[in-house]
């Protein structure tokens, strides 16, 4: 047996794509394929801008510039997330305010948001951990009792609902990732969605390195020139040829994901029974199944189980560790204990998940865990 953690999952129409868009001698991107990307998911989604970028992180660096992060402002975000979440807004000079998850899912703890928002809080950043929505009503409460702004980090939310509005649809921006280990891949790259009007004309002059070359070429200005800041945050047209073969078979990608993540977890509710937590899907959201995860009921036991999987080439992972105690940031951090964030980043395994993972590997994977669960109980009352 040898199960890998990630396996990318073709089309089969990625290469055909890429070679049309190499023969239409269009390579430097925002040509055809970007705009078929673009326009799938203004229309899908309902956002008033759609922009490719290169990748999810770019994306939220192009939120943190639209925001015009200064100094000083502070952005409320969960500590339980990958760097680019804090990295995006630290760049512009912020201070980053980390806040606990939820006991019952490593996404950010609404009830907490609203305590630490201070004179200086510019924004919030929920994180969609697992494709799974945070209570964005509770959250764009806050924000516009506040008049702060909020932007989704919706990496690892393609297609996600919450109460039936797409992830990344709500708050003002949002960021998707399209990694090599998401749903919808492309390699690298990502997709800035803007929902405030306010924010639309902006967002492409900044993803034109700060130039209005865009409406330059749609005939609305006679000349482009440098009137903004920004950078060179658009992806090849060669890098949205490969995801437009993804986003064709998005609902055929979506339904077996789905279907993966539903065997894993009947297959593993009897681990309830041994203290182990697994997925929570609020009644609010809907499940994309992008990863199927278990919380351990102690750091000592998770490494155990990995090592115990690793023996027989099951590669499961761990991966966030509370950014607040990062060596980057643990000496500006003046917070709370943020003791449920601690216990994910100690607790948490990802199973293996991709697309072509067969039933019988699922099988294999959960039996595999459960017999791990059942030894350790047996050590344990024998020990007794």
């Amino acid at each position: 047996m040898d199960i890998t953690f990630n396996k990318p999952f073709l089309t089969g129409k990625e290469t055909t794509y890429i070679t049309e868009a190499a023969f239409n001698l269009k390579l430097s991107g925002n040509g055809p394929f970007t705009k078929k990307c673009q326009d799938f998911f203004e229309e899908k989604c309902g956002f008033k801008k759609a922009l490719l970028t290169s990748s999810c992180t770019d994306a939220l660096e192009m939120c943190a510039l639209l925001l015009d992060i200064q100094p000083g402002d502070e952005v409320i975000m969960p500590s339980y997330t990958f760097v680019s979440t804090a990295n995006a807004f630290v760049l512009r000079g912020a201070n980053i305010v980390f806040c606990d998850s939820r006991p019952d899912h490593p996404g950010i703890d609404e009830s907490k948001i609203e305590a630490l928002i201070t004179s200086n809080t510019k924004a919030i950043v929920p994180v969609h951990y697992a494709g799974v929505a945070c209570d964005m009503d509770v959250i764009m409460d806050i924000a516009n009792r506040y008049d702060i702004f909020v932007v989704e980090d919706a990496a690892q939310a393609v297609d996600s609902y919450y109460k039936g509005r797409p992830l990344g649809s709500i708050g003002h921006l949002a960021a998707f990732s399209f990694h090599e280990t998401k749903n919808i891949i492309s390699g690298e790259g990502g997709l800035l969605a803007v929902n405030d009007e306010r924010f639309v004309a902006r967002s492409e002059i900044i993803w034109e390195k700060g130039t209005n070359r865009s409406a330059f070429w749609r005939g609305e200005v006679d000349k482009y020139g440098w009137v903004d800041v920004g950078s060179s945050f658009l992806p090849s047209e060669l890098t949205a040829a490969f995801l437009w073969a993804q986003l064709e078979e998005m609902e055929t990608i979506q339904n077996k994901r789905k279907a993966i993540w539903e065997l894993y977890d009947a297959h593993l509710k009897v681990l309830e029974n041994y203290g182990v937590k697994l997925p929570s899907l609020p009644a609010f959201s809907t499940n994309n199944g992008h990863m199927y995860y278990i919380v351990c009921t102690s750091s000592e036991e998770r490494k155990a189980l990995l090592q115990y999987l690793k023996s027989l080439d099951i590669n499961a992972v761990f991966h966030y560790l509370s950014l607040h105690k990062s060596p980057f940031y643990e000496n500006k951090y003046e917070g709370n204990a943020l003791l449920k964030s601690d216990r994910y980043t100690e607790c948490l395994i990802r199973l293996p998940f991709y697309f072509d993972l067969s039933a019988l590997d699922i099988k294999s994977v959960s039996d595999h865990v459960l017999s791990f669960y059942k030894m350790k109980s047996y050590n344990l009352s024998s020990s007794n």
